[in-house]
């Protein structure tokens, strides 16, 4: 059986000037990370800015992952305002090959536990493949303790949950009721804090260009090294400042371009990196990271 322990890419999305996916930047990106050492990609989440796009041009992304990507693991985020989108993507997920399927939960109305549950027992069930549930409270609006985290881990359906909050209690209790099921970190600056609470790895945005970095924690980690894990997070976390400082997803495509890559710009409404800004990445976080081979 496969493992889906280890670090996953939660992959940005590349834009050509016209607002078109570029597809050989992408290709670019998956390369860079596998030789980093990651196990798979997350494709089409926040950070993809999936929730800003077509069903279309996610579909375009996943086959350009699904064809670049080897075989690595690959996690294809489905979630949309509108379910049948959300069918329609797991159905594409499904005849590319993924390996499971993720979905943030449904957002905005302020739907019920009940409704939010059964939006993802149907997607598990039509889709037949493993759903993996997107736990991100300070985005959705949706905060889920380990009651109803429960309720979906005690089904088969779900093979575990991506965990986006800092909620280490929640994330230790559902840990131990589920040992089987996977747990991934979320929040890329708390990845040892989750490891440290029993996550089997994580998906994080700024794996895209440090994902050696995670590589690099899990394995101390899992040496008993805990000291040198804690250093190496300091130095993930001192970049990761600088990005808050600027605001992640503009930063995160700057540092692409700045490293020889052709990301663009994100999605409107987001906005676009100054000039100081600019030199600010180019002085406190490119040094740091790995160029690209």
């Amino acid at each position: 059986m496969k493992s889906y322990k280890g670090i996953y890419t939660a992959l940005l999305t590349p834009f050509t000037p016209e607002g078109k996916i570029n597809a050989k930047e992408l290709e670019k990106l998956v390369a860079h990370n596998l030789k980093m050492g990651v196990s798979g990609f997350y494709v089409c989440g926040s950070t993809g800015e999936g929730i800003l796009l077509s069903a279309d041009e996610r579909k375009e992304i996943m086959q350009i992952v699904r064809d670049c990507a080897g075989d690595a693991t690959l996690i294809a985020h489905v979630g949309a305002l509108d379910e049948r989108d959300a069918h329609k993507l797991a159905a594409a997920a499904k005849e590319l090959g993924y390996d499971m399927i993720s979905s943030v939960a449904p957002f905005y109305f302020k739907f019920t536990f009940e409704e939010i549950k059964n939006y993802y027992l149907r997607l598990a069930e039509n889709s037949g493949m493993p759903m993996l549930v997107y736990h991100i409270p300070a985005l959705s609006g949706v905060g889920m303790g380990a009651g109803e985290i429960s309720e979906f881990l005690g089904d088969d359906h779900f093979i575990g949950v991506k965990f986006t909050s800092n909620d280490f209690f929640t994330m230790e209790q559902i840990r131990t009721r589920f040992p089987q099921k996977i747990i991934y970190n979320g929040y890329d600056e708390m990845m040892l804090s989750g490891l440290a609470m029993g996550a089997d790895g994580g998906i994080g945005s700024t794996y895209n260009f440090m994902a050696d970095k995670f590589v690099q924690i899990q394995k101390l980690f899992g040496e008993g090294k805990i000291e040198e894990a804690r250093e190496v997070q300091k130095e993930a976390n001192r970049i990761i400042a600088v990005l808050c400082r600027i605001g992640v997803m503009i930063a995160e495509k700057e540092v692409m371009n700045q490293l020889g890559l052709d990301f663009g710009i994100c999605k409107k409404p987001f906005g676009e990196v100054k000039a100081e800004e600019r030199e600010l990445i180019a002085k406190e976080i490119l040094p740091y990271i790995a160029p690209l081979a």
